[in-house]
Parts: structure tokens; C-alpha cells; sequence
């Protein structure tokens, strides 16, 4: 297992590990806690979510570890209940000085597909943590 290259607590608390991160493209992994399940006793769709964000940013940080990224952008669809361990994979499409384009799937243990997303995310420089903060923004984040 990989480490994200800084400590995203919502991350850790959900438990995505990270597999791959490199050449534009990322794998994270995931099974749902009971505390992340919906009524239909499924991954919730905001986990489902949560993963293919944290999954396409870390596929545009990989040419770029350095940098962080914020979401500016992501359409997400789902196609069927996402049941079991996950597998997320990410790559990143096209990428500017300043942005990068993103793609992003989630598959259950069987290698269905269960959701998409598109995303786009701005590169910022990694500001340092502490208590003085700039308009406001302690962070900037890779989300």
C-alpha cells in the first residue's frame, strides 16, 4: 500500500487505501463500514462519491505529487449498487498548467462497473498547516 503523500483525515476515517499513483493514473480500494451503508444496505452513494474524487485527484497529483488539487468540477453516475470490496481506478485525461481533466470508476469485486465520474481540479501549491491563515484559508488541500 502506497501513502497519499499527506494526511487527508476523511480519507483515513472512510479506510480508501491507495494502490497505484503514477503516469497519470491511480487505484484506490475500499469496503464500506456499516456506517457507510445506505437503507438499501449498500455503499452510500456520498462514499461512492467521496471515493471517485479522492481517486481522480490523486490520478492528477501523480505527474505532480507536489502539488495539491482542488475540485472544481465533477459529475458522478451510478449504475448499479456498489456491494463489497471496491476497486477505483483513475486517470487523468488532459491536464494544463493549471488544470487537470479527469475520469474516474468505481467496480465491485466482481469487475462490474457500479458508478462514473468525470471530474476537473485546479493544481495549488501546497500552502504549510498552521494557525496564522491568508483570506481566511488555514489549508489547501488534495481534498
Amino acid at each position: 500500500m502506497k501513502s497519499f503523500g499527506v494526511e487527508i483525515p476523511f480519507v483515513s476515517h472512510l479506510g480508501f487505501t491507495l494502490h497505484r499513483m503514477e503516469k497519470g493514473e491511480s487505484e484506490l480500494r475500499y469496503e464500506a463500514k456499516p456506517e457507510h451503508l445506505n437503507s438499501f444496505d449498500v455503499t452510500h452513494g456520498g462514499a461512492s462519491m467521496t471515493l471517485l474524487d479522492v481517486t481522480m485527484a490523486t490520478a492528477a497529483r501523480s505527474e505532480t505529487p507536489d502539488m495539491g488539487v482542488v475540485t472544481i468540477e465533477m459529475k458522478t453516475s451510478f449504475m448499479q449498487p456498489a456491494r463489497g470490496p471496491l476497486v477505483a481506478k483513475g486517470r487523468l485525461i488532459h491536464r494544463t498548467a493549471t488544470m487537470a481533466f479527469t475520469e474516474g470508476t468505481v467496480y465491485d469485486a466482481q469487475g462490474r462497473i457500479c458508478s462514473h465520474a468525470t471530474g476537473t481540479f485546479k493544481y495549488v501549491r501546497r500552502l504549510p498547516v498552521d494557525s496564522r491563515s491568508t483570506n481566511g484559508l488555514k489549508v489547501i488541500s488534495t481534498d
